[in-house]
Order: C-alpha cells, then sequence, then structure tokens
C-alpha cells in the first residue's frame, strides 16, 4: 500500500464516499479541543464505521505511518488507536499487505415464541442449514438423569454437534435424549432436525419447551469451533422439551455466537 496521505482506501459502494480516502480522513478527523484521548476518538470513530457496514470486511486502512501523516498525528497515537482495534478484532495486520477490517458477520434475527429446531429456523430466515457431528454415543448419566427426572441407570444419546448458517458456525450444542421415551433415536445419524425425527420416526408430538438465556464467554473449545482469537461473548441457551406424554424427551444446551446472533421477542400488552 502506498504510503501517501492520498493513499487509496476501498470502502463499501454505498458508503458515505466510495474509494475516496479524503472522506474518511474527514470523517476520523479527531477533535483535540474535547477532554477525549485522541487515539480514542479514532478508534470509537474507526469502529463506528465497521459497526454500520461503512468499512466492510477484508477493505484496506491506511498504514499507521500514512494515517498519521494525513491527519497530522504522532504515530506512537496511531498506533495505540490500531492496537485498541486489534484488541477488539475489528483489525488485522498483515505485515506488506497492511491493515485491513475485520467486520462482524451478518446477524441472525430468529423470533422467539415457537417451539422449533436450529433447521426450521434457519429456513424460516433463508439461510442454509448444516451440521457438523462431533460426538454420538449412548451414556448413562446421573446427573443428565436427574434433569429428565429418571432413574440413573436411563440411557440416553448425547450429541455434540456444530450448526451452520450458511457454511458459518453459529452454535455449538451438547444434547440429550431419553432412549426410553424415544428408543429409536438410538439409530438417528444426529443429522438435520431432531424434532422432525422425533415426530416422523419415533411417533411423539412435542408439545412444549422450557428455555433459559444466559450471557456467557466462550470456552476453549467454543472458540475453536467459531474460529475467535480470544474468548468472546455467547449466548447460552439451555432447554428442556416435553413430549405429549409429558415426559422430557430432550434436554440441550447450545452455545450461539454474540457477534452474529440476536433473537427477537414479540411482547403484547394483553396475552391471550
Amino acid at each position: 500500500m502506498s504510503s501517501s496521505a492520498s493513499s487509496h482506501i476501498e470502502i463499501k459502494a454505498d458508503s458515505f464516499a466510495a474509494n475516496d480516502s479524503s472522506a474518511f480522513i474527514e470523517k476520523i478527523r479527531p477533535n483535540t479541543g474535547i477532554s477525549e484521548p485522541v487515539y480514542k476518538q479514532l478508534q470509537r470513530r474507526i469502529n463506528d464505521m465497521i459497526q454500520s457496514g461503512e468499512l466492510g470486511d477484508g477493505f484496506s486502512l491506511p498504514s499507521e505511518r500514512a494515517l498519521a501523516e494525513a491527519l497530522d498525528l504522532s504515530r506512537t497515537t496511531v498506533r495505540r488507536c490500531y492496537e485498541e482495534l486489534r484488541a477488539q478484532d475489528c483489525i488485522a495486520t498483515h505485515g506488506r499487505a497492511g491493515v485491513t477490517v475485520k467486520a462482524p458477520p451478518s446477524r441472525i434475527n430468529p423470533e422467539m415464541g415457537k417451539l422449533k429446531g436450529f433447521t426450521e429456523e434457519m429456513r424460516e430466515l433463508g439461510v442454509t442449514p448444516s451440521t457438523q457431528i462431533l460426538e454420538h454415543k449412548i451414556v448413562v448419566d446421573r446427573t443428565i438423569a436427574s434433569i429428565f427426572n429418571r432413574p440413573a441407570s436411563t440411557r440416553f444419546l448425547r450429541l455434540v454437534r456444530v450448526r451452520l448458517g450458511d457454511g458459518m458456525p453459529l452454535s455449538r450444542e451438547v444434547a440429550w435424549y431419553d432412549l426410553t421415551v424415544a428408543p429409536a433415536l438410538a439409530d438417528w445419524n444426529g443429522e438435520g432436525s431432531a424434532y422432525q425425527y422425533l415426530e416422523l420416526q419415533c411417533g411423539l408430538g412435542l408439545v412444549h419447551a422450557e428455555q433459559s438465556i444466559e450471557a456467557v464467554l466462550s470456552d476453549d473449545v467454543e472458540v475453536g469451533v467459531f474460529g475467535f482469537d480470544q474468548p468472546g461473548p455467547c449466548l447460552l441457551l439451555k432447554r428442556k422439551t416435553y413430549a405429549d406424554n409429558g415426559q422430557i424427551v430432550e434436554y440441550v444446551e447450545g452455545t450461539f455466537r454474540g457477534d452474529a446472533y440476536t433473537y427477537r421477542v414479540n411482547l403484547k400488552i394483553r396475552p391471550n
């Protein structure tokens, strides 16, 4: 990349001024008359442009020297700004290739309120679902049996899956299924929708589920699955699913990446 202040800077065509480096420089130019540190102003303004989509994934930013010259700042100030952005995983430095934007993926926005599996949810949103099976085995687990209110000797199918949307890993699920209630699940390969298999192959109607959602940081396994550089914010969903015979048939803990998943809830003033 050229080091001159007028270096070509790639920006989304629908942004404030496509491929116009001078417009980019003016948009991030700090205000020296306020108390906020200059490097913080730069960091905040560049981050805002990334989050809004004005700077897309993979687009080039000026080198430290070029940006310092364009803004009449010290390289130390620009370096600190870039270090903060790297720590937030907003940019990446590739040696002579320069500095590039690491924009967050488009968010998935499923609506809550209806019992449905990942496969159905993705298809409703126009996203192609797929699955990677990490573990598939029959287990006896005293702790899980207590969640199901079943004897300690109860056999469960334990299934660990990575769920992908349009090829991007969105969640890692650890699920247990009661083989006493649904023995045919022992022959299921774990692909596709568990709910569809329960209804069509096991003859069970699913009537309702109890679900909780909490904020967590990804663990070491999830960092690898999601391709994070370090632990990142995620949503942990825990769900018990009940069959029409009143028994729990599924317990699942799913960790969804926080940078790609946002749940929507419709609230009624006067519920039916």
